[in-house]
């Protein structure tokens, strides 16, 4: 569980990598071609493929995204459930 946290943090201190999360959380099942488009268009950010390509393999890697092939095209989804071990280690208090 360390670890998994370990690379949770590791891909949320990115602030690339959380707007390509901020993408697929407004749209998910997004190409690498669809999430380049959104982030030049809405953030005018003009990294190249290869980039953002690197972003996705990362938070892939931290389970913070899944993919799947149709063909030729892979589309990337969200899934917060990785966010839930951070929660689980450190559980919300009312401050007390």
């Amino acid at each position: 569980m360390v670890e998994q946290v370990s690379d949770v943090f590791k891909a949320l201190a990115d602030p690339t990598r959380r707007v390509i999360l901020d993408e697929l959380l407004k749209r998910n099942d997004q190409t690498l071609f669809e999430l380049c488009s959104r982030l030049a268009m809405h953030h005018g950010m003009g990294s190249s493929r290869q980039a953002i390509s690197q972003h996705l393999d990362v938070l892939e890697s931290a389970g913070l995204i899944t993919t799947r092939r149709e063909g030729r095209y892979k589309f990337h989804r969200l899934d917060t459930s990785p966010l839930r071990a951070i929660v689980q280690r450190w559980p919300l208090s009312d401050g007390g």
